[in-house]
């Protein structure tokens, strides 16, 4: 039998024990409308509504599809129900466990199919950014010559990990995590449907609380703990997924935490003040928190950012930039491998050197602008790069600074009114003694008042 294809024989044999699957297995949908989430791409007439033949514009003229997407948003799903849509063999292969004799193999007995009973095949290829350039080439043929429908899969950026012969090819599908109401539903009808749990327990909203927050909007992790808490209950002879048994069963505490109350700013607070307060192992603590609760990453990384600029600043400048990188780290490989790049970024802005003069500098700038206290610019800093500017004097004295020894001219930069007004006051704390000592000598240069003495003691 060619490797994981759902022949006739398998498929009546699971509809005649259906206990033998998965919970997961068995509630997948079996049309489009019963699809979870993505209603971007089940809008009467989108690409992948033609591709199973409906709308007026008939199947979409891509051979190959590709969907991109993090685990657990029904990839896997709607492959299968495209097949079933246009009556066509399904065979599934992982890119983990294949290689390119089972792409052959499976191409070779789609032509056979095709020729002798006239039945296409839909090829489902999970993981394809684990196969190499040569791998995905030998692909090709079969995508060209439409020998099969192609689906594949992929967790990582598509125009990254995968040739661009195979991508210009494909219809490329992006699928979004499933949100907590599309996954609610999804645990009710489980709960409820002959094909799932027949009614046979009942899920208090705790339970279901806990769920959600696991499933981390994984369809299929959410599934599997439901029947494993399902499983407990009813061995214990209970009608109720009570919180207990489904903690016993997944074998993780439910975190006290809602995304969408107090807890949710609470947690957040106190991560960003122990960071701002050096306790790494604190930060850490309420980083696990968020985490485990299913928070949003991208929620995560943007607090980072801010608190590397607000918190640290010129103290330890490279912080920013750490912050930016796990955010787009995150951005591009999502839960579970983005905590570590969380953990990362929380370590290192925990034990930076701390200053806020980035904050309180243009906090100061902008309390005078708000109060009017600006005045018009310099005529020798205005714009003197259109006809009639040198007549009204704009431009004119203008001392390049690059023309001068050490690149510093001294000529007045700031409005009549704001002359001698000094907004940054950097410590000496970490890289910003540096700086201390720089903008010291700069305004020393430029004329005017003395600069205030530098926050902080020693550098260190």
């Amino acid at each position: 039998m060619e490797p994981d294809l759902f022949t006739a024989a398998e498929e009546d044999r699971r509809e005649k024990d259906p206990a033998s699957s998965p919970l997961a297995v068995r509630m997948r949908p079996r049309t489009l409308d019963e699809v979870v989430g993505q209603q971007h791409l089940l809008r009467p007439g989108s690409p992948l509504r033609r591709l199973v033949g409906e709308g007026n514009g008939g199947p979409a003229g891509a051979s190959s599809v590709i969907l991109w997407g993090p685990p657990g948003t029904g990839k896997t799903t709607l492959a299968y129900v495209v097949s079933q849509a246009t009556n066509k063999r399904f065979v599934e292969l992982s890119a983990i466990t294949a290689g390119v004799k089972e792409v052959r193999a499976v191409i070779e007995g789609a032509r056979r199919a095709a020729g002798g009973y006239g039945k296409d095949t839909v090829l489902f290829l999970d993981e394809i950014h684990r196969f190499s350039k040569a791998q995905q080439d030998s692909l090709l043929p079969a995508v060209e010559n439409r020998w099969v429908t192609l689906i594949a899969a992929t967790t990582e950026n598509p125009y990254f990990s995968i040739i661009s012969p195979l991508l210009s090819r494909s219809l490329l599908l992006t699928l979004e995590p499933l949100t907590d109401e599309g996954l609610r539903g999804l645990l009710h009808r489980a709960v409820a449907d002959e094909r799932g749990l027949g009614g046979a327990v009942r899920l208090p909203e705790d339970a279901e609380a806990h769920l959600l927050r696991i499933a981390g909007g994984d369809a299929r992790r959410a599934l599997t703990a439901l029947e494993a808490g399902a499983g407990a209950a009813l061995a214990k002879g209970e009608e109720e997924v009570t919180l207990q048994s489904l903690e016993e069963a997944v074998d993780r505490a439910a975190v006290k935490y809602d995304r969408d109350g107090d807890q949710h700013y609470d947690v957040a607070s106190a991560l960003i003040k122990s960071i701002r307060g050096s306790d790494v192992d604190a930060a850490l603590h309420y980083l696990a928190r968020m985490i485990e609760a299913g928070e949003d990453p991208r929620f995560i990384a943007r607090r980072l950012m801010i608190s590397a600029s607000e918190d640290i600043g010129m103290a330890d400048p490279h912080a920013l930039q750490i912050a930016v990188a796990a955010a787009q780290a995150v951005a591009m490989i999502g839960f579970p491998e983005a905590a570590h790049t969380l953990s990362h970024a929380t370590i290192a802005l925990a034990l930076a050197p701390k200053s806020n003069t980035a904050t309180t500098a243009i906090g100061a700038a902008l309390a005078d602008v708000r109060a009017g206290l600006a005045g018009p610019v310099p005529p020798h800093l205005r714009d003197g790069h259109y006809k009639g500017a040198e007549k009204l004097g704009h431009a004119q004295g203008y001392v390049y600074p690059h023309d001068v020894p050490g690149a510093i001219a001294a000529q007045q930069y700031a409005p009549d009114a704001l002359r001698g007004k000094r907004y940054y006051q950097p410590t000496r704390y970490g890289a910003e003694a540096r700086y201390a000592d720089v903008v010291e000598r700069v305004r020393a240069r430029l004329g005017g008042d003395v600069p205030t003495e530098p926050r902080g003691g020693t550098p260190s």
